[in-house]
């Protein structure tokens, strides 16, 4: 069976490009033909544009390879994290299944267009995310993860990506006893997925869990909360 390609890019350029394609293509006017108002624009202008704002942001500190600095690199993939989720949700809650959104509208905003024909709904994910930790490079935390009880690293018919949660405390602080805790979110595709932190949090706990996540946005079931020190 040949996989479905995600439309999300990996590449922060390609990123970039595409979702200055869709915020340009969102004007006032598309919005009200579409029947996106209220509560639905309110979360655009404040949760939506203000994550992608800051990406944009960060992108264009960091696009020049002559000005690059680690710094810049990390702010950019601290951002990018942060705005791939609600990109993701703008695309499957406001545009996928709505049916005042055309072919075109989705086209023009970079989003894949709909295909004829029916199709079966993609299922909500049932099965928990198997984790191992490779920790041999200094300040990072690797995290290599599967379906729970396969062996391979294919995901689950229907899913894209992982929701990671995660949080950092000292040692002789409290563990999280339950996910709403783990307060920091990435979202991921393809394994394994590496986190990156500073010099001054070697040392310090990370607490973490998953889920998998399908293409209508659906969650699957987290699994237990690990942990490890970070290297």
């Amino acid at each position: 069976m040949v996989k479905k390609a995600d439309w999300l890019p990996r590449n922060h350029k390609e990123i970039y490009d595409k979702a200055n394609r869709t915020v340009a293509y969102l004007t006032s006017a598309v919005f009200a033909r579409i029947g996106i108002a209220g509560a639905a624009q309110t979360w655009y202008q404040n949760t939506y544009m203000v994550k992608y704002t800051k990406f944009k942001a960060a992108y264009e500190s960091w696009q020049n390879p002559a000005e690059r600095t680690p710094t810049k690199t990390t702010i950019l993939q601290e951002a990018e994290e942060e705005f791939l989720p609600v990109y993701r949700q703008l695309y499957n809650g406001f545009m996928r299944e709505n049916p005042l959104v055309t072919n075109d509208d989705l086209q023009s905003c970079g989003f894949p267009k709909r295909h004829s024909g029916g199709k079966t709904p993609v299922k909500k994910p049932g099965t928990q995310i198997e984790m191992e930790t490779d920790t041999s490079n200094p300040a990072e935390v690797t995290i290599h993860y599967h379906d729970a009880g396969s062996h391979g690293i294919a995901k689950p018919e229907g899913v894209h990506g992982g929701e990671f949660v995660y949080v950092v405390r000292a040692a002789g602080e409290p563990a999280p006893k339950d996910w709403s805790e783990l307060t920091n979110s990435v979202f991921d595709t393809r394994t394994p997925l590496t986190l990156t932190f500073t010099g001054e949090q070697r040392g310090m706990i990370l607490y973490f869990a998953s889920r998998w996540e399908n293409t209508r946005g659906e969650k699957g079931p987290w699994n237990d909360i690990q942990w490890v020190i970070i290297p």
